[in-house]
């Protein structure tokens, strides 16, 4: 939209404090000397909600973009009747990412991951010769294809083989996209490792995950949403977890929105959940501890391997660096919460049977993790609970339209010999 100008922010060194100028696609600062995120430090302390026409960009006063992308959509908030009435909860508010046109919801990807794609993608500078990699066990991957494919921008996706079955599209794809994978057997972490491969090769670039902070403040859309239509801060926020990165996120909206002053002045708890018997973060916060607890290769892609909600497998997660999930947890107050298998399946048709559309496996582990906070007394019935339902709407979605697979275009390890030299030519 040509009336856009492009955000104007600072970053600061969670560790340290230091600030300093954004000069390029910048992951973390130069001179701290300990692992730590950065933040987005934004000109505008008080935020302007733009219209609905600019899709997720109505939020750009608060995202580090430098332009507006084609076929956004915004998170939907708002208040929960049936499933609130249901579970006694007269003060739930959803957060709902994903296809549900009746009520506003228009990710056709179905996943909350387009708010990370939308918000990263602007963040490229102008000019851009490399290739973006996006490394995901599946949603993310999905997202950034839709977007890169509508915009041509070039990228290329590492996801487990195991999980390409995520990658459907409502069009096809342009040929600026190129997706690899690990073997079958393998789980996100290798698809990781991958990824890093190419990134030795100067044709790439690494999109930077948690560590970029476009990817968490697209994600803190959601709360500036919730934000948005309650008119103050939730006092709980729910999200499962595979990275904490949303988690994070949503704590980094929640300070900025202090600082705003309109929507008051408290911290909303947060309670995260993870998936049995994939409980990286869920173990070390049970034990008090900021590092991970020791976790065997093989067990853990094993374990990995064996939940339902296979975006939720990140081995590797931002909990320990400063500023990540540990951090958050111990400064906004909550907990770590789970969810089985045969959980995830109850949830789904909880959730079906009272609000009327399918939720993702992901997202079914939050609405348990939820239900555990609130049956174990963390918090009293009446608080203000923020479900992210981080997607839904992918059976309705594809009830109505014909979906295109997109197909990798090698498969391999990252410690395959010449494994570089064969992602490089799928560019040339």
């Amino acid at each position: 939209m040509t009336d856009f100008q492009p955000t104007r922010y600072g970053l600061e060194t969670v560790a340290t404090g230091r600030r300093f100028e954004d000069t390029g696609w910048m992951l973390a600062d130069p001179q701290c000397k300990e692992p730590s995120l950065i933040r987005a430090v934004y000109e505008k302390k008080q935020i302007t909600f733009g219209p609905a026409s600019r899709g997720i960009y109505k939020f750009a006063d608060w995202m580090p973009v430098r332009r507006m992308l084609k076929g956004s959509a915004p998170t939907v908030t708002f208040k929960s009747e049936k499933l609130a009435a249901r579970l006694g909860l007269p003060n739930l508010y959803i957060a709902f990412s994903g296809y549900w046109p009746e009520k506003g919801g228009a990710m056709t990807t179905c996943s909350f991951k387009e708010t990370e794609a939308y918000s990263v993608c602007a963040r490229l500078p102008e000019g851009e010769k490399r290739i973006l990699v996006v490394s995901s066990a599946g949603n993310t991957a999905r997202a950034f294809a839709k977007v890169c494919s509508e915009n041509e921008i070039p990228l290329l996706l590492t996801v487990p083989e195991e999980n390409i079955g995520a990658l459907w599209f409502e069009q096809p794809l342009s040929d600026c996209v190129k997706l690899i994978c690990s073997p079958k057997g393998t789980d996100y972490f290798d698809a990781i490792a991958l990824g890093d491969a190419a990134c030795t090769s100067p044709m790439f670039f690494a999109e930077g995950g948690a560590k970029n902070i476009a990817r968490r403040d697209g994600m803190a859309t959601t709360v500036l949403s919730a934000a948005e239509v309650i008119g103050y801060i939730p006092d709980a926020y729910f999200q499962a977890i595979g990275s904490g990165t949303g988690t994070i996120a949503a704590w980094e909206a929640n300070l900025r929105l202090i600082g705003d002053g309109r929507f008051g002045s408290h911290k909303m708890k947060l309670f995260p959940s993870q998936n049995v018997p994939f409980l990286p973060m869920y173990d070390a916060w049970k034990a008090g501890s900021r590092a991970l607890l020791p976790m065997d290769d093989d067990d853990a892609r094993r374990k990995a391997l064996a939940i339902d909600a296979k975006v939720l497998s990140n081995r590797r997660p931002p909990y320990s660096i400063k500023g990540g999930l540990y951090d958050a947890l111990c400064d906004a107050g909550g907990d770590v919460e789970c969810a089985t298998n045969d959980d995830i399946r109850a949830m789904q048709e909880l959730f079906l049977d009272t609000e009327g559309i399918d939720i993702y496996s992901a997202a079914a582990v939050a609405l348990k993790g939820m239900l555990n906070a609130f049956e174990a007394g963390k918090l009293p019935r009446d608080a203000v609970a923020l479900l992210n339902v981080t997607g839904a709407g992918e059976v309705r979605f594809k009830k109505e339209h014909t979906c295109h697979y997109l197909k990798p275009s090698l498969i391999g390890n990252a410690s395959d010999p010449g494994i570089v030299e064969k992602i490089e030519k799928l560019f040339k």
